[in-house]
């Protein structure tokens, strides 16, 4: 029996895909549920599993754009799975005696001539050209005099324009790079896009992590890091400042009164943006764990488009990468981005004294048809209150209960 494997809708509203790369031969026996190929869509990389055993015959080639329904392989399900471990049978060909290797003979060096390290007229030209001097080339024409070849050969010490290596190669951006390519352009074009920064004073962050980590992975089987702590911190400010929660539709504005965090990675495809849904009803726990649960499964490649749609603001870390300070731009259609950035040991001015404290620049762009300054600063300021006292502002002034432990 052949049976015919059609692409399945990854998800509502995509209609095409493309076959990113094809896990099997032509030809080869697969088994049922083995994953046969990478397809992407705008939004994320799945697996195609073979739906039954046999033998499977390949009908869309890697890079080709497949409408979703359309027959993309055979299977024939009646094909036995071919026995494995077959032994060749080999004849033995008779020894051949080695033969001890000659000895090496050097050749004789020339002896040197008043024409030693002299060019001829067309190596001087080339030579002039490059900058090198002749008695810098090794020459091999005759009594050392220094050829045109020579010339052409010789590299100056400190590096040439020409000669090098000019090559370059072409590869097609994936579907889900030209989408997301699309999507930057968009939100360039069609937002009044503006980025306000301020900085933080990481000190108590660290000092709260240095004190219950242990106990906190020990506990809860993941870490205590700082996208909790960021998360925390957005949901409260999203909360006082709604505007930044809202999105435009038209000539309406939808604001609403869940938050659902887009946390932007980076994904072997590219940059996903996995979602953690009703981020204010979670704990520290909570996010920790979800946070990484998304991470890994972008990461291998098992990130579903249910778990990248919506979303209603976005926090992007940068500094992961050494990022001192950027503006990220808008995951369209929010309104607002968070850009976290490096954490470096700055001199900053605390009760009048110069102290050393683990600071980080934050940005937050906004889209100003819907956020006034008055708004995105403020909202700011509070992300910025809520990370320089978590204990009183994230916390309710009772760390171990916020913590689980």
């Amino acid at each position: 029996m052949i049976l015919e494997m059609k692409v399945p809708s990854p998800g509502e509203s995509i209609t095409e895909v493309e076959i990113a790369e094809w896990l099997v031969q032509d030809g080869d026996y697969v088994e049922k549920d083995q994953a046969i190929a990478e397809v992407d869509s705008d939004k994320a990389t799945l697996e195609l599993p073979a739906e039954q055993s046999g033998i499977i015959t390949l009908k869309a080639e890697e890079g080709d754009a497949v409408a979703v329904g359309q027959v993309v392989c055979l299977i024939d399900t009646s094909a036995a799975k071919p026995e494995g471990g077959a032994s060749n049978t080999e004849t033995e060909a008779a020894p051949v005696k080695e033969e001890a290797p000659a000895p090496k003979v050097d050749a004789p060096k020339a002896e040197a001539t008043y024409a030693t390290g002299t060019a001829s007229p067309a190596a001087k030209k080339i030579l002039a050209e490059k900058g090198i001097e002749a008695s810098a080339v090794q020459g091999t024409g005759k009594d050392g005099r220094v050829t045109k070849e020579d010339a052409v050969k010789a590299v100056p010490s400190m590096g040439t324009p020409t000669g090098g290596s000019r090559g370059e190669t072409r590869s097609k951006l994936s579907m889900l790079r030209r989408k997301v390519a699309e999507r930057l352009v968009a939100a360039k074009n069609e937002t009044a896009m503006l980025t306000t920064f301020n900085e933080v004073d990481m000190s108590p962050i660290f000092d709260l992590r240095k004190q219950y980590k242990e106990e906190f992975k020990e506990k809860h089987g993941v870490g205590l890091g700082f996208m909790s702590f960021f998360t925390k911190a957005v949901i409260r400010a999203l909360q006082m400042y709604p505007a930044v929660n809202s999105m435009i539709d038209g000539k309406e504005m939808i604001s609403y009164d869940f938050c659902d965090i887009s946390i932007a990675v980076s994904g072997p495809k590219g940059l996903m943006v996995p979602v953690v849904r009703n981020a204010e009803n979670l704990t520290f726990r909570g996010i920790e764990a979800e946070i990484k649960r998304l991470a890994i499964r972008a990461r291998d490649g098992q990130i579903t488009v249910d778990e990248m749609t919506g979303g209603t603001f976005t926090i992007s870390n940068g500094g992961v990468f050494g990022s001192m300070l950027s503006t990220p731009i808008i995951n369209p259609p929010q309104s607002g981005i968070l850009g976290m950035h490096n954490i470096i040991e700055r001199p900053i001015a605390r009760d009048g004294q110069i102290v050393i404290a683990p600071m980080m620049y934050v940005a937050l762009s906004y889209d100003h048809r819907i956020i006034d300054g008055k708004e995105s600063v403020g909202f700011l300021v509070a992300v910025k209150e809520a990370l320089e006292n978590p204990a009183e502002f994230l916390m309710d002034n009772d760390i171990k209960k916020a913590l689980e432990l």
